[in-house]
Order: C-alpha cells, then structure tokens, then sequence
C-alpha cells in the first residue's frame, strides 16, 4: 500500500534541505525567537534543539516563517499519527465546530465523548475491551499515569511502584518517581519515593552484561526473585509499571516473552501491571498498542498522545475490578474536550480503515533494514532498534573500547551534530536514549514510499557528513 502524498499549497519550494531565507523574513523568524529566550522558561527543550518558527504544515512537512520546508519525523513526539492537519482531522474539527456542540463540559456525557469510547474500545484487544472501564483525564499523559498509580493504590490498599531503568512516564510526581532519568530527577527532592527500580532489557547495552536473550532472561528472574526475598527489601508493591517499548529511553523494544514473564510475575502474586502507551499507541509500532504482540492483557492500559487526533486528551482504560475509587478520586477541569474526542475518534477509525498498522509495520521494517544495513559503511551506528516506525539509531565512538556485550562507547557529541545536519537538510529528527546518543525517528503513520526514501537519504547523509574525522560541535 502507498499511502497518497499530502502537500502545501505550490510555493516554488519543495520539503528539501533548508535552503537561504529572503533577509525580512530571516529577521522575523530571529526576532519572534529572540523574545521566546527572553521571555519563556529556561526549561523549554525542543526550541532549543530547532531554531525554527512553524508557521504552515501539512502531513509530514512543516514550513517556517522563513519560507523553509522540513520532513518531520518528530510528530509531536508521535502526537500526530496521521501528520499535521489531516483532512481527516480537519474534517471532525470543522463539523464538530459548525455542530454548536459544547467544547467544554467537565466530565458530562456528550455524543462525541460516547462515539470516542466506542471507537477507543474497538481497537482494544478483545478480552481487555470485554471486561474494561474508560477514565478520562486531564489531557496529558502524565496525567493519565498518575491516575493509574493512584487507581491501583486504591484497589489494593498498597503503596510502592516497581518501574523499570530507562523508563519515560512523565513530569508529575507519580510519573516522575517512575521515570528512569536522573537528570531530571535528582533535583526535585523525594521524586524516588516508594520506586523499586528494576532492569529494563536492552540488549544493546544490557544491564547485565550478557545481552539477548540471555540478558532478558536475567531481568525477569532477578525481578522474581527480588519480590520474593523476604529480606529483599521491597513491601509487595500496588503496581508495576512499563513500557512495551521505552519511547524516550531510546526506541528500545522489550522482548514478547519477556513481557509474558512480567505479567506472570505480576499475575501470581497480584500486583496490577499498568502499560504505558502514550507513545508506542494507535498503530506505532506496527500494532495497534504495542502490548498486542505480546498477547498479554495488562490490568490498565495508559493512552494519550495520538488518541486525540492532534488534540490533547489522555484516559486509562482499566479491568472493571480495579474500579473502586470514589467520585472526585481524580478529577481535572480541561477532561471533557470535545474537539479532541471527536479528532481521535475520526483518527482512530481511519487509521483502522486505511491498514496504517499494517503499513507502520512495513515501512519500519524497511526503514530499519536499510539503516542496519549502513553499519559496516557507517561503523559510529552501533545499534538500530524500534518496532514498526518507532525507530533508534545508536551513534558511537567506534574508536572506543567494547565492553561486555560488544559495545562501543556512546557518542552524544556525535548525536548533536547529527541533529543539526538533518535540520540543515531539511529533516527534524530528535534525540533520546542514554545519554542522548540514540536519533529517534518518530514519523507519521501516513509517510510516503517518496518521503521513507528522503528521510534515510538525508539521514545517512548527515551521519556521513557529522561523523567525517576532524568534525567537532
């Protein structure tokens, strides 16, 4: 299948490398981001890796304010499963808009929020969906976690998490104690409270030095056997918590049997298993939730991200046993947004009807074939990794000693330079993993065969160009 392009209005330019603005609109774009350093909080993150003004975009290619194109293989952070402004989308907003619909009701039930769940249950594996109950949160992800943490908290009368090395749940206390990152952790006092952190299986750089299959095996029995140590040290905790494959640790897929022992474990000795796919949904990783190849069924599902259609909103889908909280147990006021419920349920349904699944399966498979195959031409790829098209390249120092596992040191000087000589060619990709040394590509699910090709051109060109000897930041 080849998904039909999707273009900007004909401008004389084309989504290619970034060629000289006309010296006004140069100015403008400098000053608007000029007054965004003076004035926004020094923790903005992507303005700094982009210095660039959107003003247009249209599928994959976003235009600046400068006149200049990009393919985007950043998608909100894989927001935007069917790129930006897709007449899909487009459509829903305009006749939910033109409807005289409420476009904000609290928590009330609305058509649209009933047709939402209705398409949201549809996509769920069946024995989940049988048995599940929706909560609608505030419209961000790491709300949604923290309400599935507070959700098992209260079924089970326990407290404690167990999460996992290089995990990505959010910026909110709960989410942030389970997030895996110490830089963003360890000034925020108490952020690790009640978190068992357990090692997460990657292969590339395994936690216990054995990497593969071995290394997965490891994980499992060391998590095991941790819980049941009764000098141990962990008081049986009221969740675990993970990803089917971690998004910002760096596109690293947890192996299916490994994910089969973790719902044993959890199963056995009843501990709630939450699965966060706020990045990995609606058809990321070649499945429509990640968790799906697998085959496990989790106890709650966290959702956000590309369920809105570009908009924001956030739920946890969960097993109705679990659904003891009180009313007003977690609450927000921006939960009932009507245009994202009726943008996710046109985006659900369409990436159901258009085989975009199965077609993020093929072109990830090809994408990632190809970079794999650029190692020995490329020797600073140490890894490529990712399910469907959410994809890590692994830049190294091949000049660097192996460790354990056959490993060259990370190389996050590299990975900037990296960064930068895609957005001069016209491509926006962003970076993640250990160190930030991992290029994340993270394109819509409606890339074209056209586009798949000049995305890996620009990408391998700028690999090659970074990585040229006597090439520093």
């Amino acid at each position: 299948m080849t998904v039909p392009p999707i273009t900007l209005p004909a401008n004389g330019r084309s989504a290619g490398p970034a060629r000289d603005a006309a010296p006004d609109a140069a100015a403008t774009a400098n000053a608007i981001l000029g007054r965004q350093r003076a004035r926004e909080s020094s923790a903005r993150t992507y303005a700094r890796s982009f210095p660039i003004v959107p003003a247009r975009a249209l599928g994959m290619t976003i235009e600046g304010t400068d006149g200049r194109r990009y393919l985007d293989c950043l998608s909100g952070a894989g927001t935007l499963a069917l790129g930006h402004n897709h007449p899909v989308a487009m459509e829903a907003i305009r006749r939910t808009m033109d409807s005289g619909a409420p476009l904000h009701v609290l928590d009330l039930a609305t058509p649209e929020k009933d047709d939402f769940t209705d398409a949201l249950f549809a996509t769920l594996p069946a024995k989940f969906a049988d048995r599940a109950r929706i909560h609608f949160c505030g419209p961000a992800g790491t709300d949604a976690v923290e309400a599935a943490l507070k959700l098992m908290q209260t079924a089970t009368g326990r407290r404690g998490t167990l999460a996992f090395t290089g995990a990505y749940h959010g910026m909110t206390a709960g989410a942030l104690a389970a997030t895996g990152n110490v830089s963003v952790r360890e000034s925020v006092a108490g952020s690790a409270s009640e978190v068992t952190r357990l090692p997460y299986p990657y292969s590339y750089r395994c936690p216990f030095g054995v990497g593969g299959e071995r290394g997965a095996e490891l994980s499992a029995t060391y998590a095991e056997r941790l819980l049941d140590d009764p000098s141990g040290g962990v008081v049986r905790p009221a969740a675990m918590i993970l990803e089917a494959v971690q998004g910002e640790g760096g596109a690293v897929p947890a192996p299916d049997a490994w994910l089969r022992e973790m719902r044993r474990i959890t199963s056995e000795r009843d501990i709630p298993l939450i699965v966060d796919e706020v990045q990995s949904g609606v058809g990321r990783t070649g499945a429509f939730w990640a968790v799906e190849h697998s085959g496990i069924t989790p106890d709650a599902m966290v959702m956000s991200k590309a369920i809105g259609g570009g908009l924001p909103l956030a739920v946890i889908v969960y097993d109705q046993d679990y659904d003891g909280w009180l009313p007003g147990a977690h609450t927000g006021t921006f939960r009932g947004n009507t245009l994202a419920m009726a943008t996710g349920a046109a985006t659900l349904r369409y990436v159901t009807e258009q085989g975009l699944v199965e077609r993020a399966a093929t072109v990830g498979a090809r994408m990632t074939a190809r970079l794999e195959g650029l190692r020995p031409e490329l020797p600073v790829i140490g890894d490529v990794r990712g399910r469907g098209l959410m994809i890590g390249v692994e830049l190294v120092d091949p000049e660097g000693p192996l460790d354990s596992v056959g490993a060259h040191p990370v190389a996050p000087e590299l990975a900037d330079r990296v960064r930068s000589a895609c957005l001069a060619r016209g491509l926006i990709v962003e970076l993640g993993g250990r160190f930030g040394s991992t290029v994340r590509l993270l394109p819509p699910l409606v890339i074209t065969d056209e586009e798949t090709e000049a995305v890996l051109d620009r990408l391998t060109d700028a690999i090659a160009e970074a990585s040229k000897p006597g090439r520093r930041s």
